[in-house]
């Protein structure tokens, strides 16, 4: 028996769920999201509407695999439209630095001879339903990081863009420049000591 599975999803005030066959839709404060359930899976409302039951066909290891996965989906998406989710950035490096124009997200993050003057090195498109918040435009030195908040109603679209711009520049070892989630240890490594050093 999966214990995650069979947990019911509360459903708080102002947050509307409807099950129309295998298409579960969540609408709420933040947004609305649209999932298709497995076939293996059921999903029904309590008699009160307060709840949502996960259920599965049968005990097949497909069924058993799917029922805890989508009952956390589901419980995903109804926070989502209640508190929503976020992934802060930080942006290390003289000179780096990140900003909004519209729904592109621009960087420059040291890539010599990308962009130009007044262009950014790299310019993201922003996905619908995703929303960016720069707190710090420009990094200053090695201490002192760009910042920003990728956030969204949908944890899987706020974590993949996340993880998009993150892989454009990840961190490196030796000085740690570079982009890194808020809280994220960087293993750094000693640079090779000049020959003869020390004599």
């Amino acid at each position: 028996m999966s214990r995650v599975g069979n947990k019911p999803i509360s459903v708080p005030g102002g947050v509307n769920v409807g099950v129309n066959g295998k298409s579960v839709d969540v609408s709420g404060p933040l947004g609305k999201l649209n999932w298709s359930v497995p076939g293996w899976i059921g999903v029904a409302p309590s008699e009160d509407k307060k709840f949502i039951v996960v259920t599965r066909t049968g005990d097949a290891k497909e069924a058993r695999a799917l029922h805890g996965l989508s009952r956390a989906l589901i419980a995903n998406m109804v926070e989502g439209v209640t508190k929503g989710f976020e992934r802060k950035l930080e942006i290390y490096g003289t000179g780096y630095g990140c900003n909004v124009a519209g729904r592109k997200l621009h960087l420059n993050i040291g890539f010599m001879g990308r962009g130009g003057k007044n262009k950014p090195q790299f310019e993201l498109d922003i996905p619908q339903g995703v929303d960016i918040d720069i707190e710090v435009a420009a990094s200053r030195g090695d201490s002192e990081p760009a910042k920003m908040t990728v956030k969204g109603c949908d944890k899987q679209a706020v974590g993949h863009f996340a993880a998009s711009v993150r892989k454009l520049r990840p961190p490196e070892p030796y000085k740690g420049k570079g982009i890194r989630y808020a809280g994220e240890h960087v293993r750094r490594k000693q640079g090779k000591a000049l020959a003869g050093a020390g004599r």
